[in-house]
């Protein structure tokens, strides 16, 4: 994962972590801020992306319910 979309604005936060989880990860030399706010992004992409899928389900289910009676939309002038 690449840096944070905001890597330049930073809040101070406390948060609660497992005193061995923290040991050793400062023992590999890993940063627990960054490890952190890696593991809060990628929770929030796992969120939205099971928000959206719950909030649009009908929407595709009726869409693919369409394709599966009159098939794909344009699939007469696929070329392969």
């Amino acid at each position: 994962m690449g840096a944070a979309p905001h890597a330049g604005l930073r809040k101070p936060t406390n948060v609660s972590l497992d005193t061995s989880l923290v040991s050793e990860a400062k023992a590999l030399g890993i940063n627990v801020s960054r490890a952190c706010e890696q593991g809060l992004a990628a929770l929030i992409v796992e969120e939205r992306d099971r928000r959206w899928r719950a909030e649009n389900a009908d929407a595709v289910a009726s869409s693919n319910a369409f394709a599966s009676k009159h098939g794909l939309p344009l699939a007469g002038l696929r070329q392969f």
